[in-house]
């Protein structure tokens, strides 16, 4: 096959493996924001009810491993390398390791299926940063597009969709009108959103894996979790916690959650999801089944090596399903731009919608 590259570079958001890394991990993630030390303390407790350790460096392990099978199978002889924005393997040290080895000409995929600036722009500025840092002789980086209606995602999200609405069959062989599906993903600042296609998309994704899985549009809701920031800056809602009160109100007795905003079942899916959510539903009398994310189903890791081979020179198509085009692979200079003021406490680990 005719390569236009010569590496692979994953670049995800990172998380702490140690309990002694978490405090460094925050500080890294809030560094250049006046947060206050109450609020970092705050956030590293949730760590400590998974012993001070997030999954989210272990899952993209586990990526990795299924996408080098992929390209084993398929015959794409491409090192694969993985770097980090906020903890080992820092992106920087990936990056000076990458022109150490001699590749020249690298295409990174980014652990987000959205657009934002935080889970797009960012990045980008990220790799750029780690280029800087490295000097003469780093490799020209291009990133893979965004890849919320590629058929490869849009499957492996049916599919776990499909297993949880597939529990209630025993029990409930109608599994309408008292069941609802709430689809979550992080809420960004409304100053954000405003300037990138991150929720038109979500609801594209949303929309598509609803129908693949015979879900009734009147049965699903797209709702966020994990807002931060300032009380009176407005973000986007609703907020998942007040979506399932609002359920519970309107007689609704199962619900499952789906955080089709996420790649992997790290901290603020279990945290936020599998701990408050699942709460806060046991209160209410409220039945909540959670689904998995792509992770590392199979139609996802073939869906990332398709995205991967478009640009590798051989004429492969570039797919997508429903009613919006494949994002552009090179994104205008005025996409997703940064908001006029950063958020002052950002998500844990997903950078909105991030892995």
């Amino acid at each position: 096959m005719q390569q236009d590259y010569d590496a692979v570079l994953l670049v995800g958001f990172g998380g702490p493996e140690h309990p002694d890394d978490v405090i460094p991990f925050l500080e890294n993630v809030l560094r250049g924001r006046r947060v206050p030390r109450s609020r970092l303390l705050e956030v590293a407790e949730h760590y400590q009810h998974f012993g001070g350790v997030s999954p989210i460096n272990a899952q993209v392990r586990a990526l990795i491993d299924a996408l080098r099978k992929e390209f084993d199978q398929q015959q794409i002889d491409l090192p694969i390398y993985w770097g980090n924005r906020n903890w080992h393997p820092m992106l920087e040290d990936t990056m000076q390791s990458i022109t150490g080895d001699g590749h020249q000409r690298v295409l990174a995929l980014v652990l987000s299926a959205y657009s934002s600036y935080s889970s797009c722009r960012q990045y980008r500025e990220d790799i750029q940063r780690a280029r800087q840092a490295v000097g003469d002789g780093a490799p020209r980086v291009d990133k893979v597009r965004a890849f919320f209606n590629h058929p490869g995602f849009i499957d492996a999200n049916a599919d776990r969709l499909t297993e949880q609405l597939d529990r209630l069959v025993s029990d409930q062989p109608d599994r309408f009108p008292d069941t609802s599906v709430a689809f979550t993903a992080h809420s960004i600042p409304l100053s954000m959103a405003s300037r990138c296609q991150y929720e038109s998309q979500l609801r594209e994704t949303c929309r598509l894996v609803a129908e693949s899985c015979g879900v009734p549009a009147s049965q699903w809701q797209l709702v966020y979790q994990s807002r931060s920031g300032r009380p009176e800056d407005p973000w986007l809602e609703p907020d998942i916690c007040d979506h399932l009160t609002d359920l519970h109100q309107r007689g609704i007795r199962h619900v499952v959650v789906h955080p089709i905003g996420f790649l992997s079942d790290h901290m603020e899916v279990l945290y936020d999801l599998d701990e408050e959510a699942q709460q806060h539903c046991q209160s209410l009398g409220l039945r909540l089944l959670r689904a998995g994310t792509a992770g590392t189903h199979p139609r996802f890791v073939t869906g990332l090596r398709q995205l991967i081979e478009e640009r590798l020179g051989g004429g492969c198509e570039r797919l997508s399903v429903g009613g919006m085009e494949p994002v552009a692979d090179v994104c205008a200079d005025d996409c997703c731009p940064a908001p006029a003021r950063r958020p002052a406490t950002p998500g844990v680990e997903s950078g909105a919608g991030n892995e």
